[in-house]
C-alpha cells in the first residue's frame, strides 16, 4: 500500500477485529466491506440529489428537464455526475410510463399535481429506478426516503414508501405474470379498479 493509503489492522488492543484506515492525514475506522463500495454509494446518493435538483427546477419552471440539464455547468464547482444525467434523461424519456405507474397507486382523489413538488420528483426518480434500471427496488425506495426526509415534509417518508413499494410490488407481479425474471424492467399492472 502507498504512503497515502494504509490499513492498520488490530490497532485497538480492546477489539482485534477493528481496522483503522489512514488516507493521508485522516484516520477512519473501516466499518464493513470495501471502502470503495461505500464511496460509490455516497457518489450515487449525491448524483440522486443532483437529479432531484435538476428535475425539481424543470418541474417548477415548466421546462423540459433535458434543457435544464444542458444548461448545468459540466466543469465548474459541482459538475453534473454521469449517474445524475442518466437519471434525468431516464425520467424524461419514460415520464409517461412512470406517471402511469404512480397514478395507479395513488389513493382515490389524489393526483400527481396534488403532491408536493419534491415528493412528485422523488417518486418519479424512484419509479424510474424501480421500473427501468438495475437498481434493486428496496435501494431505490430507501434513497427516495432519505432525500424526502432531508428536503420534504414530515409525512413524506411514509407517503413515498407506500407509493414506491406499490410500484415495486406491481412490477414484481407483472414480471411474474409475464414470465420475466425479477430483475427485468416492466411496467406494473394497474389495479383492477384503476381509472374508476
Amino acid at each position: 500500500m502507498s504512503q497515502q493509503h494504509r490499513v492498520n489492522e488490530n490497532t485497538d488492543d480492546a477489539d482485534p477485529s477493528r481496522k483503522i484506515e489512514r488516507i493521508g492525514e485522516i484516520e477512519a475506522e473501516r466499518i464493513s466491506g470495501d471502502i470503495q463500495v461505500h464511496a460509490d454509494l455516497s457518489t450515487r446518493s449525491k448524483a440522486r440529489k443532483q437529479a432531484l435538483d435538476i428535475l425539481f427546477e424543470a418541474d417548477l419552471m415548466g421546462t423540459d428537464p433535458i434543457d435544464v440539464l444542458a444548461l448545468r455547468p459540466t466543469v465548474v464547482d459541482n459538475p453534473v455526475r454521469d449517474f445524475a444525467a442518466d437519471l434525468v434523461r431516464g425520467v424524461s424519456e419514460h415520464l409517461a410510463d412512470i406517471d402511469e405507474a404512480l397514478i395507479a397507486r395513488l389513493a382515490a382523489g389524489w393526483t400527481l399535481d396534488r403532491m408536493p413538488r419534491v415528493d412528485r420528483v422523488l417518486a418519479r426518480i424512484g419509479g424510474y429506478e424501480i421500473l427501468f434500471s438495475d437498481v434493486p427496488g428496496p435501494s431505490a425506495i430507501a434513497e427516495a426516503l432519505e432525500l424526502g426526509g432531508e428536503f420534504s415534509t414530515d409525512n413524506s417518508a411514509s407517503f413515498l414508501n407506500g407509493l414506491l413499494t406499490g410500484v415495486s410490488e406491481g412490477r414484481r407481479h407483472a414480471a411474474a405474470g409475464n414470465g420475466q425474471e425479477d430483475g427485468d424492467p416492466g411496467l406494473p399492472e394497474a389495479p383492477a379498479d384503476a381509472g374508476r
